[in-house]
């Protein structure tokens, strides 16, 4: 980050328009204000209106500081930017028409060189009554790179000096010679002039040095406004690209450079593919794949269809993919011209059918499966040959699509001829998983289609009775989505925030939907292994609401924030407890958190096989058996409003919640036997998943442990919100991203402060399950980050 030249502190100036008006000259001209009563090193400029005994202005002079008065801050904002400050240094005046300049002279000292601070090569003594005096004597010397101890100093220390207040015989009886903290004055302004211009210029000055007060509120009123425009550059910063791939950084030939490719004949290749010799036709290609040069692609098809049959060998197999892969690394589609991206669309679809790239990527997967819903029939059962085959295929065409999104994100991407710019709509991913028409739709057919294999592979590679397998095909199927979701982002998130959201929330929703069928801890499984942070999070949030809604205990559809995770989450997973073991949860999403407004995300087929004796065997209220106490006074109704908001009085709501908490907590001990564990595990490691990433894709500003603090945004996020009501710090923000991050830098404040602790239910804070005691820790985390916050003040 580039370092701020001009960063000011103010000292003696007490009108707050006169101030207001410094502060809003300082941020127009892109300088840095710190409050506060104390001096602070990160300065640069301190601006007073005449001299004064404060601790800044001391300080500044013994640092070296420029200590300018408001004037020039005023002139650089009518100049448009910053002057020159000799001319606005102050002077200190002797009496007669004459002044003299030492902070000028200090100053001048320590630019050059040749001294570090006033008080250099001072090794001090500090023995001054009171603790708050004596801290601001020690900054006032450390400022002029004194050395300060307490007594009793340390044995290697060798005091040059003992500065007393008062001065007792204690204080005379150290090695050292003793001095009147008045002495720091003389030697900045009196005696010491004698060594600046030979004539000793005693100054007259009262050492009684005043704590300032911290600026009024309304001295930085306008702050908020240059606060969200910091927050809007904040959360562009930590929206960075989520996935990176530093493997594509040097995609390349490694063996020929581009300019040595040469054109080959591949006549031979065809007569010996007309003639049934496959491996020799494959030998012959693979000698000659280059960069800028391409095999003819109706020799790669009927190779491909080839090994597509069965018949060939494992060699064969190899030394196919081994040719695909140098085609891949030497004319890679993301950084070649229009006829290349052509060219893999023509080779990478079933040789058969010719229906496209995502007919040929769902044929591959479901052979993976064993499935014989494919574009042809294929030689079966799978053949383990074809298995690793199809496999591979899978893994090429992901690197495809990864080394696509890699060149979007690094701006490398070669458009086609005619398109804008600023889009990527020639890519063979986009082209795969969405249409003309579906393109401002996340959720379109394809990615349907491919989130419901996801779904049948993590159900076929799961053994009954929680006996896991590795999910290889599931987890490619997971890498497949997080690189379409984060592509489509990229191509819409500057244009269309409001989209990207839109579309996150119907895809994660319905991949909840449509995962209701698997038990709760694939579905964790599943979501620990999304790479993808933002995709992570949304479905996350999407399958904890949806176990919830299932057990009766819905929420609104307010956007993700960390309050209502505290105020609306934590109390659920009490209610997950509750459930009751082994029933068959309801499968229809409620109107508030499983489906999206208007959209029905369910299964067509899941639609059409629902019968009326199905729901006949739901028992009659089981989605209300478990929303006791505290869960029914925060269920929402349709307008988003909750039982608690009926009673106005404060004290009132707070009693009424926790006689409600008390109850659920008798009652749960009641039904001890009864605790649904696998429910609570699997809520509690979605609930900890849903809280890391958020706090990572949102980057919410935490401690900075720096002695430029002040600087630092959290630092003012939470110094703000200590003078103001969130309601007023954000008042006319228009983004509600900045808004939502206010909030939860005042959430972690108020946890900090344990104002949420009756939220988590006693009996799941007495739970033993190993997830659940993670949860703990986190919110634990959670309430230090706030502690940490706030300790900055």
């Amino acid at each position: 980050m580039e370092t701020c030249t001009h960063v000011f502190q103010i000292s003696g100036i007490k009108i707050r328009e006169e101030k207001r008006v410094l502060i809003q000259g300082i941020q127009q001209l892109g300088g840095k204000y710190i409050g506060g009563s104390v001096y602070q090193h990160a300065c640069t400029h301190l601006i007073i209106p005449q001299v004064l005994s404060s601790e800044k202005f001391l300080a500044a002079c013994a640092a070296g500081k420029w200590v300018v008065t408001p004037d020039y801050v005023l002139d650089s904002v009518k100049n448009g930017s910053w002057l020159a400050e000799e001319i606005y240094e102050v002077a200190i005046s002797t009496g007669s028409s004459a002044a003299f300049y030492p902070v000028k002279q200090w100053r001048e000292k320590v630019a050059s060189g040749r001294l570090k601070g006033a008080f250099q090569g001072w090794r001090v003594l500090l023995m001054v009554q009171g603790s708050t005096r004596r801290a601001m004597f020690k900054r006032l010397l450390k400022a002029g790179r004194a050395e300060v101890y307490h007594c009793p100093p340390p044995s290697y220390a060798s005091i040059t000096h003992v500065m007393a207040k008062p001065v007792t015989e204690s204080s005379k009886s150290h090695s050292a010679p003793c001095y009147p903290v008045s002495h720091i004055v003389q030697h900045l302004f009196g005696t010491e002039s004698l060594l600046f211009g030979g004539q000793s210029n005693h100054v007259d000055m009262n050492f009684n040095i005043t704590e300032e007060q911290e600026a009024h509120p309304a001295d930085v009123k306008e702050n908020f406004s240059t606060l969200e425009a910091e927050l809007k550059t904040y959360i562009k910063q930590v929206g960075q690209p989520r996935l990176c791939f530093l493997e594509y950084l040097g995609y390349h030939d490694p063996y020929r450079p581009l300019a040595q490719a040469t054109k080959m004949d591949f006549s031979n290749v065809g007569c010996m593919i007309e003639c049934g010799l496959f491996t020799e036709a494959l030998d012959s290609i693979r000698s000659g794949v280059y960069p800028g040069l391409l095999p003819p692609a109706p020799h790669l098809i009927s190779l491909l269809e080839y090994a597509q049959q069965g018949n060939a060998t494992s060699v064969f197999m190899r030394n196919f993919q081994q040719v695909l892969d140098k085609l891949l690394i030497t004319n890679p589609p993301w950084m070649a011209p229009k006829s290349v991206k052509q060219y893999f669309t023509q080779v990478l679809q079933c040789p058969r059918c010719k229906k496209g790239l995502w007919s040929f990527l769902e044929t591959a997967i479901r052979y993976s499966m064993s499935s014989e819903e494919t574009c042809h029939a294929l030689p079966g059962p799978g053949l383990p040959t074809l298995l690793h085959f199809h496999c591979y295929i899978l893994t090429l065409i992901l690197k495809i699509f990864q080394g696509e999104l890699h060149s979007v994100t690094a701006g490398e991407f070669v458009q086609l001829q005619g398109a804008p710019p600023a889009s990527a709509s020639g890519s063979l991913l986009y082209r795969t998983f969405w249409t003309v028409w579906e393109r401002s739709t996340l959720l379109s057919s394809a990615v349907k289609q491919l989130m419901q294999l996801l779904i049948q592979a993590a159900m076929t590679e799961y053994a009954e009775r929680d006996e896991k397998q590795k999910l290889h095909l599931a987890d490619t199927l997971l890498d497949f989505l997080s690189v379409l979701v984060e592509f489509w982002c990229q191509q819409h998130f500057k244009l269309n925030q409001t989209l990207v959201d839109k579309g996150l929330k119907d895809l994660s929703e319905y991949l909840a939907v449509i995962s209701q069928d698997l038990s709760p801890n694939i579905l964790v499984e599943l979501v620990i292994r999304v790479r993808s942070t933002r995709l992570k999070l949304m479905v996350a949030d999407a399958i904890f609401r949806n176990l919830c809604c299932r057990n009766g205990c819905t929420m609104g559809d307010e956007p993700l924030s960390l309050k209502k995770m505290v105020l609306f989450y934590l109390p659920a997973l009490g209610s997950l407890a509750l459930s009751p073991s082994g029933t068959r949860l309801r499968t229809e999403p409620s109107s508030h958190s499983c489906t999206s407004q208007g959209t029905d995300c369910r299964p067509q087929n899941s639609l059409e096989n629902e019968t009326c004796s199905e729901k006949e065997n739901i028992p009659r209220g089981l989605n209300r058996v478990n929303a006791v106490g505290s869960v029914l006074l925060r269920q929402t109704n349709g307008h988003g409003r909750v039982p608690l908001d009926l009673v106005s009085e404060p004290s009132q709501r707070e009693e009424l919640l926790h006689s409600a908490q008390l109850g659920d907590t008798k009652f749960l001990r009641n039904k001890a036997t009864e605790v649904n564990l696998p429910l609570l595990e699997a809520g509690s490691s979605l609930l900890s998943l849903l809280i890391f990433s958020y706090l990572r894709e949102t980057g919410i500003p935490h401690h900075t442990p720096t002695s430029d603090k002040h600087h630092s945004l959290g630092y003012r996020l939470v110094r703000a919100l200590e003078r103001h009501s969130f309601q007023k710090v954000t008042q006319g923000w228009a983004d509600q991203r900045a808004v939502r991050l206010v909030e939860d830098v005042e959430t972690l404040w108020e946890l900090s402060q344990g104002k949420y602790q009756g939220q988590v239910s006693q009996g799941v804070i007495e739970c033993k399950g190993e997830n659940t005691q993670f949860l703990m820790r986190v919110l634990e985390d959670l309430r230090s980050r706030g502690e940490a916050l706030v300790g900055d003040l």
